[in-house]
């Protein structure tokens, strides 16, 4: 059985059709988006506002879980980085997890056949 890994971005909403786009290029075969409220360190300011807010503020991002194979992480991640890009605060957070096992419950196949 493959190793499998899950990938989560976050990222500005405006970006989710162009970031849908580049995981179908890719040949991602499925993902799950959530509507999503958060900060990273900058607490959720602008770049010209950092020193200025105390207090977080929560700004709407979109966040996309996808599940591959391990050994497409690399250009999966390596794209997406580049998609994602802009070199200013708010161009996001991608995660990589490992998974044991992925259950696809209708047929009951496991592993890479889940997806």
């Amino acid at each position: 059985m493959s190793k499998l890994s899950r990938i989560e971005i976050i990222c500005d909403m405006s970006k989710f059709s162009l970031l849908k786009s580049e995981l179908s290029q890719l040949g991602v075969r499925g993902m799950t988006f959530i509507q999503v409220l958060g900060c990273g360190a900058e607490k959720g300011t602008k770049e010209y506002e950092v020193d200025e807010n105390y207090e977080m503020e929560l700004l709407p991002k979109i966040e996309v879980q996808c599940v591959v194979e391990s050994e497409r992480v690399a250009e999966i991640v390596d794209r997406v980085e580049k998609a994602l890009y802009t070199g200013h605060i708010g161009d996001g957070k991608i995660f990589v997890m490992s998974l044991d096992d992925v259950i696809r419950v209708r047929t009951g196949d496991h592993g890479e056949k889940a997806l």
